[in-house]
């Protein structure tokens, strides 16, 4: 796995999946909060599945 999302793509990710995490516990507390996890995995591990299939790069090298 190489890593393919740049550090404004990683703070976005971070920010929308503590948003989406939040709303299963406050707010509307559905399990559908959970999607958030997604985009947090995503920004720790430095790496996105669909960016590695639609050929996007974010990182900038």
């Amino acid at each position: 796995m190489e890593a393919n999302v740049g550090k404004t793509d990683k703070m976005i990710r971070i920010a929308a999946g503590l948003f989406l995490l939040s709303l299963a516990f406050v707010g509307p507390q559905t399990p559908w909060g959970f999607i958030g996890l997604a985009p947090l995995a995503t920004a720790f591990i430095n790496f996105c599945p669909a960016y590695k299939l639609l050929g996007f790069n974010t990182l900038g090298k």
